[in-house]
């Protein structure tokens, strides 16, 4: 018990010491993932998913109907398929570079990195997030992927769905890529615990 609470009061006592290490620790963590990792901004965009069923069919079915649908493109939007027809629509100046010269596999791994979608449930929205080396080429990008949702997207769905665009890429004033302050926070928890370990260690050992 005693060493308890001279445990305890050693870890109070040096608090400044593990606050100033969980600061350092967090800077540096904000500083390698600033200037070592790539930088990327985001645009964001959506689609809403009709269901236009020949056959009658109440608002909770269609909504649910429009929902399956937007999880099947969830999975489409990543494909290979999908990437190229993005690749061959006209009239959108993104940068297609980031992904030549590469192999199969790493080509795959880039475009899977430069999206990411989710569906709005109970409203049949398809949210979709483009990311790119710079605001206006994650705006151009995410054209180019909304323009080839809706004019392609019932090549993966069928006939009996409508896609419209409610929502116009709009992309980010900062880089949301990497995320300064989570790795901020989580170098400042990760220095912070070390030096705790540390207190306790040397504690142990006197």
């Amino acid at each position: 018990m005693f060493l308890q609470k001279d445990t305890f009061s050693r870890i109070v006592a040096s608090w400044k010491m593990i606050l100033v290490v969980s600061a350092v620790c967090g800077l540096l963590s904000l500083l390698v993932s600033y200037f070592l990792l790539p930088v990327q901004y985001g645009a964001d965009s959506q689609v809403l998913i009709i269901s236009t069923s020949r056959y009658g069919v109440d608002p909770y079915t269609s909504v649910k109907s429009s929902e399956r649908v937007g999880e099947n493109l969830l999975y489409v939007l990543k494909s290979d398929d999908f990437y190229n027809k993005v690749m061959d629509q006209s009239g959108e100046d993104f940068d297609k570079s980031v992904f030549e010269n590469l192999s199969d596999r790493k080509r795959r791994r880039a475009w899977e990195k430069s999206l990411s979608a989710s569906v709005s449930y109970g409203t049949g929205v398809l949210n979709i997030r483009s990311f790119a080396s710079s605001a206006d080429q994650a705006k151009a990008l995410s054209n180019a992927i909304m323009k080839t949702v809706v004019s392609k997207g019932w090549e993966y769905v069928g006939g009996d769905v409508t896609l419209k665009i409610i929502n116009e890429p709009i992309a980010t004033k900062f880089p949301v890529r990497p995320n300064i302050l989570l790795n901020f926070i989580l170098g400042a928890i990760i220095g912070g615990i070390i030096m705790l370990f540390s207190l306790l260690f040397r504690q142990k050992h006197l």
